[in-house]
């Protein structure tokens, strides 16, 4: 009657045990992450799921497929070479590899992981979507590959009408055959998927772009930049578009920021200058237009290798612009021989050769009025093919 009974006491300072979460708790975390736009947050999902189950290839696969979206390719191959140890016959595997190889510039390795990838399963709409966009970044060098472009870009579409990527190929087919208006809706269709994927919304800027509308394209660019600040490229293109607006000060403000990013790029030093020159400051102008024509090192010590004349529409600018900006300064001695140099190294270019001799005029005028100001000319621009 006086005996106690004592419960079992476990003992002290040992931590409960938790539950193991599944290796599919972290994908669907991971996929929902990735339909929100969250791209790190579900890479970082992705991880975990492969921590957890290494053996599965394609937790390997969906990983590196967002990491090419954030322009992580080096990772990416590595993921898919991952899982390819797990099963060599996998298609996705080897579609994604060649799409992030396709992203280096190594264009045959890329085109033989992607054909491998089809032969492996010939419905695959992420391979021909792949196989679109190697294909369309061949067409300079081969037009002949347009039509093929266009049948793998509608194939992958039919295949998988639900796939970010199918819209994405099919919108960059649509945007380089100048079916514009068809690839703005590619494109909208592709970050209704997925809104944060800075790329989707620079080529749907350019589309806007084209189309000369130029307040979406503005827009649109600078999404595409905030998302990805390190992009030069969508830095220049929000740059012209403001330029191609009359908005000289905001075109020039991002082309500083670009030369910020690019300093050894002569192309950025140009494309600054020629701003510049918009805005009639002819000293900044002779300043940047000479590292793209001379080439030189800047203030900070970076090396610039200037650019050899040619014909290339961008290079002609430059030259053009930067005898312009050296006239204007009342600087003829130096800026004769870079008109000569225009009639002489470029003299099929219709444009290069009416600006070369309207600053030769300019400067004959300035040696009979030497004190007389004369309006700027009208520059005409050569325009890039798309």
């Amino acid at each position: 009657m006086n005996q106690v009974v004592v419960p079992a006491t476990p003992p002290l300072f040992i931590p409960t045990p938790t539950q193991t979460l599944s290796p599919e708790s972290f994908v669907n975390r991971a996929q929902e992450l990735f339909l929100d736009g969250k791209l790190d947050a579900s890479k970082d999902a992705y991880k975990e799921a492969i921590a957890v189950d290494p053996e599965n290839p394609s937790n390997f696969v969906e990983l590196a497929r967002i990491q090419i979206f954030t322009g992580e390719y080096e990772e990416a191959i590595k993921n898919t070479s991952n899982a390819m140890l797990k099963n060599p016959n996998n298609p996705l595997a080897h579609a994604v590899q060649g799409w992030a190889l396709t992203f280096q510039g190594d264009l045959v390795e890329a085109e033989r992981s992607i054909r491998r990838a089809l032969e492996l399963d010939p419905n695959s709409a992420l391979a021909h979507a792949y196989y679109a966009e190697w294909l369309i970044d061949q067409v300079d060098e081969d037009y002949g590959l347009l039509d093929k472009a266009i049948s793998e870009s509608n194939l992958a579409l039919q295949l998988d009408p639900n796939l970010l990527e199918t819209h994405r190929a099919r919108g960059l087919v649509l945007l380089n055959s100048n079916n514009l208006e068809e690839a703005v809706m590619e494109f909208e269709n592709a970050i209704s998927l997925n809104k944060n994927i800075a790329d989707l919304h620079l080529y749907l800027g350019l589309a806007y772009k084209a189309l000369e509308r130029y307040d979406l394209a503005q827009e649109s660019l600078l999404l595409a930049y905030s998302l990805n600040p390190d992009d030069t490229v969508a830095l220049i293109e929000l740059s012209r578009a403001y330029f191609a607006d009359g908005r000289y000060a905001q075109a020039a403000q991002y082309a500083e920021e670009a030369v910020k990013n690019e300093p050894a790029n002569p192309h950025r030093h140009g494309y600054l200058g020629i701003v510049q020159y918009k805005q009639e400051d002819y000293p900044k102008a002779i300043d940047e237009l000479v590292y793209a024509v001379r080439g030189g090192t800047t203030p900070e010590n970076v090396t610039v290798e200037g650019l050899q004349l040619s014909y290339d529409d961008r290079v002609m600018q430059y030259y053009w612009y930067y005898g312009f900006a050296l006239a204007r300064a009342r600087r003829c001695e130096e800026a004769i021989p870079v008109f000569q140099a225009l009639l002489t190294g470029v003299p099929d270019n219709e444009i290069a050769v009416y600006n070369a001799q309207e600053g030769l005029n300019i400067c004959k005028e300035q040696a009979e009025t030497p004190f007389e100001v004369t309006d700027t000319p009208p520059v005409e621009e050569a325009t890039p093919q798309p």
